[in-house]
Order: C-alpha cells, then sequence, then structure tokens
C-alpha cells in the first residue's frame, strides 16, 4: 500500500502505521501512555508557542520513506518552523519524536521506530518506558539515558522536562 491510500483509509476510531507498504494496526493508548504524552504536551508545546519554533503534535502520521512507504505516528513530535509544511499532506520526518511504551510494545518495536525515525533525518528520538520509570536519548551517535531531568539543548536550548514531573 503507498501512503496516498493508506491516507484514504476510512476512519474507524482505531490507530495504523504504513510499514515498508504495510498497514500495521496498534492498540489505542491506556491511560498511563496517554496520560505521559499529554504531560509531555503539556510541557512543550507552550515552551515551544512562546518563541515560536515550531509545532508539536500529538500521534500525527510522518511520512519516513518511499517504495515501500513507511508512515509511523509518535506519541508526541515537535516539527521546527522552517520545516513545517504548508500543505495538509504527511509532512516528513519530525525533529524530535517521543515513544511511550505500552504494555503491547515490545523494545524490538520500539527500536525499529527509533530506526526509521533516525533513517528518514529525525534528529532525537526519546524513548519513554512507565513501567521503569526511564527514558533514554536516541540519537544517530548513540544512546543517553536520562537521569533526573530530559534536556535537548542541540534542539530545543533551555527546554526542560524533569522526570519527577513525567512519571508523577
Amino acid at each position: 500500500m503507498t501512503a496516498d491510500e493508506f491516507a484514504q483509509l476510512p476512519d474507524d476510531d482505531h490507530r495504523y502505521e504504513l510499514v515498508r507498504g504495510e498497514v500495521r494496526r496498534t492498540p489505542p493508548p491506556r491511560r498511563q501512555r496517554s496520560r505521559i504524552a499529554t504531560k509531555i504536551i503539556a510541557r512543550l508545546g507552550p515552551w515551544i508557542d512562546e518563541r515560536k519554533l515550531g509545532e508539536v503534535y500529538a500521534a500525527v502520521g510522518f511520512l519516513l520513506s518511499q517504495r515501500p512507504d513507511t508512515v509511523r505516528s509518535p506519541d508526541v513530535s515537535f516539527v521546527r518552523a522552517e520545516n513545517v509544511p504548508d500543505e495538509d499532506e504527511y509532512p516528513p520526518a519530525p525533529d524530535l519524536a517521543f515513544e511511550v511504551k505500552s504494555p503491547s510494545n515490545t523494545y524490538k518495536e520500539l527500536l525499529e521506530k527509533k530506526d526509521d525515525y533516525l533513517a528518514a533525518g529525525t534528529l532525537a528520538v526519546i524513548i519513554v518506558d512507565p513501567t521503569k520509570n526511564s527514558v533514554t536519548v536516541q540519537r544517530p551517535t548513540g544512546v543517553t539515558t536520562v537521569e533526573d531531568t530530559l534536556t535537548l539543548d542541540d534542539i530545543l536550548p533551555g527546554w526542560q522536562l524533569p522526570l519527577s514531573d513525567l512519571f508523577a
């Protein structure tokens, strides 16, 4: 299936991704995953808006590769102002993607998503595991485990998210 065909699927209240031309249905987020994604948006969105740095999205599809097409939908994403597309099409890779692990996710699935984002040009993928109260920042150059406060000074200078706030 192509991304254009994928975009024409009827809305049936399920969540889907297109992975190398194959449609994959994912379960809706559970409360904990949704609550954490909401906390990230609540901390990141106003900070981005105040500085007019770009757009923050919840569960928006991004066209990461073509032939075969891959459309992934991170739980939370950030796109710099200069990269926000004008049209209502799938945007290319986000600058920043957050994936919140749910009980139905395997680490293999999360790492596959991370690889797709980074191969498409995403600068960092943040994987949040609520069961372990852990956060890792995945970049093309390596992985960093966050101990106390998530900062991304090369992408969002000055923004901070204390893990105590995220997992409270």
